[in-house]
């Protein structure tokens, strides 16, 4: 049987034209890494975070999203941390073996911290849409940012608040030795420190997963505070405002944006009280910016039927600015496309992001609130 050598190079041309057109598709998904607590007692925090992620995402590639002139199509890899440091690395090094091209996570430092190391080491570039803690940008990894004002600024902020606004002279802290609520109520200790006739009259400790706070709380009663600051999430500072009740201790409370959740009206239930509780936010907007905010929630709700709990601005936004300095850089390559990261500005419904030469947003903004009737009520917002 003789064959036409003229059908080689065709044949051979149609072999490289689909090798060519495979490798293509392939190039044509890139993969956003999220991680946050969708377990455990911050799941409703985690699942916000997820849901924000999500949208982020669907509505990109709703609109036809593109990297250098070529339609892209992206890809949410969710993963869950449960809040624990141990499974944080874990799924951290699962995202890298995935390949993924960046991570907007993870939601707690304790998690955060441990499993940055772990993107740094692999090349990947993490945003993080809430982590606080100071030592995160501090360990000066060139692809680790976050879209949040630390806990520095939160502490100072917390501390003048205390002390000048609220008048308070005696002060009991109370952390659960997490690397964010302990981290927390050190700055706001610092936040403190000096103010004339201010005096730290205790420092107590629990945990996260504890539910009995009767030792701590009667300890710190003896000693009268007229504040006491929690460094911790909602999910103990609920139940610990109803054991203070219990107790009568009707101290000023005060915390960080752990415990600064819709959600802390329905933990705390009758232990809230109107105006007893002090808290911020890392974040926050108003005048104009209140309309995109509002317009960004509304779209959340009719998303997912819920409402925003917390995070989910911050990693909507964290996606979109990661997806816009891949645009910029025309690739989807984390060590092409961190320079552009590093000189982006970008409009967001939670105000204008820059980074720092740390990875720590610019002129960052706190919105303080208190609680009304069980509501979240917002005081003002500080930068």
């Amino acid at each position: 049987m003789q064959v036409s050598i003229r059908l080689i190079p065709v044949a051979l041309a149609t072999a490289l034209a689909f090798a060519a057109a495979s490798e293509a598709s392939a190039q044509q998904v890139v993969k956003i890494g999220q991680v946050s607590p969708i377990s455990g007692p911050s799941a409703h925090l985690g699942k916000d975070n997820e849901n924000a992620a999500r949208m982020a995402i669907d509505e990109l590639n709703a609109k036809g999203f593109t990297i250098n002139g070529q339609k892209v199509t992206l890809q949410l890899v969710s993963e869950d941390d449960g809040a624990d440091p141990k499974q944080g690395t874990a799924v951290a090094q699962k995202l890298v073996d995935a390949k993924v091209n960046g991570v907007v996570g993870h939601l707690n430092s304790g998690t955060t911290v441990p499993a940055s190391k772990i993107y740094n080491d692999a090349g990947i570039v993490q945003i993080s849409p809430a982590t606080t803690a100071p030592v995160y940008t501090r360990q000066h990894f060139p692809g680790a940012f976050r879209t949040v004002a630390s806990d520095t600024k939160l502490g100072s902020v917390l501390g003048k608040y205390a002390t000048g606004t609220l008048n308070a002279k005696t002060i009991a802290i109370i952390d659960d030795r997490t690397t964010y609520g302990q981290g927390v109520a050190d700055e706001f200790v610092k936040g403190v420190r000096g103010a004339p006739g201010v005096r730290v009259v205790g420092r107590e400790f629990t945990s996260a997963t504890a539910t009995d706070y009767t030792a701590i709380l009667t300890s710190i009663k003896a000693k009268k505070p007229d504040l006491i600051f929690f460094g911790g999430m909602d999910s103990v500072a609920g139940p610990m405002l109803k054991q203070m009740k219990a107790l009568g201790i009707t101290a000023k409370v005060m915390g960080g944006d752990g415990m600064c959740t819709d959600a802390l009206g329905r933990l705390a239930g009758d232990g809230l009280g109107d105006d007893k509780v002090v808290c911020a936010e890392a974040g926050g907007v108003k005048g104009p910016q209140e309309k995109a905010m509002e317009d960004f929630r509304a779209r959340y709700r009719k998303k997912f039927n819920m409402d925003v709990q917390l995070y989910a601005p911050y990693v909507y936004d964290s996606v979109m600015v990661m997806a816009t300095a891949m645009q910029n850089a025309k690739s989807a390559d984390p060590a092409k496309y961190l320079p552009a990261l590093k000189a982006i500005k970008y409009e967001g419904v939670t105000g204008t992001i820059q980074f720092d030469q740390n990875g720590d947003i610019k002129d960052g903004a706190l919105t303080l609130f208190t609680y009304r009737g069980g509501k979240r009520t917002k005081l003002d917002v500080v930068r």
